[in-house]
């Protein structure tokens, strides 16, 4: 039972989607993914493929690994207990990971002023969120003898996990000086889909009548799945085969799209906000549901082993007691399809941009203004079943020298109230290299970090004529 209830607990490590130190980045090409109206510093772009954008994050909202495994003289079982009785049904687990295949854009417009902006690409993307399952985790950890009469809650065990590749194409246009907006179309291409996100029901243990305790099952659970049969039937070669088809457009489809923009308050002020992934996707290949619906009573068999004189073994009285079970637990299966949706994402920010450069021959301010800092807050929310993550951060940006950025960040969020991040974006020539640490101070010691997280990629972009 410890160790059911250890494998729940150790689910708790998560990975997020906010990419806070990116947002904004506008001498990275990705932050356009960010923001499909965000300002452009570029007048075209393409990016070094399966390197431009390699996005991988992990943490947690609740007890670290090094809490339960921390050599400091407290016995592991009292450790897992108070993780267990401490955790609470809306601590949460997700995994966001990211690479981009392909990516490029231009820009394009009239001869004197091209204003306008396309960008494509193809990338995949791994998204996955389980709630902590307390009720489940305490039944296993504390069995059904010291709880008669409590309830137990059916509905707390709530999981998602899915596997996609997106095609888009973004049209960026610059209005004027002051306006900017976007959108973004996708094409969504299922790997790997497993959900189940609406259980509810309850399960209850009383005095029993014709045995000692009679278990009481209230249930409407359900598990869906598209594309899992098939590969869990399947060698190895012909799964990564199946794996790559699939990547490249091969699965199930759905659409979606992005929106955003960016805005000039004044010469330093400016806001900008987008919304991301408002989308679907119709899954009917290679699927398969699971369901179990009504009220069960079980009252179980004789727990004593009566039966020495016949001859039964231990394992012949288990197996007597999973037959019994599966008599009375008959999951109906069916093969309908079923639509996901995608987790819509919102960003917003407020910015504020200070120190002119000046030309070094004359000490005078460029005819064209530019700022070489940037302050600001932003403010992130993603969708999500039980109830919307949201994240707050702070951020400072500063050009260190020509061809090197730098932005700071200080978030708070579901993970930890004092996630420090920091960002560098490198020009050498046409080549761009970024690289992002999330929670850096953290490093240290990444058993006991609330969440890490690292973005890096390669580009290679071509200059606007003004720069």
């Amino acid at each position: 039972m410890r160790i059911l209830a250890l494998v729940f607990l150790i689910a708790s490590c998560s990975f997020a989607q906010n990419k806070q130190l990116l947002y904004g980045f506008s001498e990275i090409p990705q932050a356009l993914m960010l923001n499909p109206g965000g300002q452009v510093k570029n007048s075209g772009f393409f990016g070094i493929p399966m390197l431009s954008h390699i996005h991988v994050n992990t943490g947690t909202s609740g007890m670290t690994l090094y809490d339960l495994f921390a050599d400091n003289g407290v016995d592991f079982n009292i450790k897992l207990q108070n993780a267990i009785y401490n955790a609470k049904p809306r601590n949460f687990a997700t995994i966001n990971e990211q690479v981009e295949i392909f990516s490029g854009g231009f820009a394009f417009g009239s001869l004197f002023e091209k204003n306008e902006y396309l960008s494509f690409g193809l990338y995949q993307e791994l998204d996955a969120i389980g709630y902590f399952p307390k009720d489940y985790a305490v039944l296993a950890l504390e069995g059904n003898q010291n709880n008669i009469n409590r309830v137990f809650d059916a509905g707390h065990l709530k999981a998602s996990a899915e596997v996609i590749s997106v095609l888009h194409v973004g049209y960026n246009k610059k209005v004027n000086n002051q306006l900017t907006y976007g959108v973004r179309g996708k094409i969504y291409s299922n790997i790997l889909n497993m959900n189940s996100v609406n259980n509810k029901g309850s399960f209850v243990t009383e005095i029993g009548d014709n045995n000692i305790y009679n278990h009481i099952f209230n249930l409407d659970l359900e598990f869906r799945s598209s594309g899992l049969t098939q590969l869990r039937e399947s060698d190895s070669d012909a799964a990564v085969t199946e794996i790559k088809k699939r990547a490249l457009m091969g699965g199930d489809k759905g659409l979606g799209f992005d929106v955003g923009f960016s805005y000039q308050l004044d010469k330093q002020w400016y806001v900008d906000a987008s919304l991301l992934d408002i989308g679907f996707i119709t899954h009917s290949k290679d699927v398969e549901n699971y369901s179990v619906k009504g009220t069960y009573e079980f009252e179980g068999i004789d727990p004593f082993f009566t039966e020495f004189e016949t001859g039964q073994t231990a394992d012949e009285y288990w197996s007597k007691i999973e037959d019994e079970f599966n008599d009375v637990f008959q999951a109906d299966t069916t093969y309908n399809k079923y639509t996901t949706w995608r987790p819509i994402k919102f960003n917003a920010s407020l910015n504020y941009a200070f120190g002119e450069k000046k030309e070094k021959d004359c000490n005078c301010v460029k005819n064209k203004q530019e700022y070489l800092n940037a302050v600001g807050a932003q403010l992130f929310a993603i969708n999500r079943p039980r109830q919307p993550q949201l994240a707050l951060t702070l951020y400072y940006y500063r050009k260190l020298f020509k061809g090197l950025s730098a932005k700071t960040t200080y978030t708070l969020d579901s993970y930890s109230l004092y996630n420090l991040g920091l960002g560098l974006s490198a020009n050498l020539g046409g080549l761009n290299f970024y690289v992002m640490a999330d929670n850096f101070l953290q490093y240290r010691n990444v058993y006991d970090a609330q969440s890490v997280s690292l973005q890096l990629g390669f580009n290679y972009i071509f200059k606007k004529n003004e720069d």
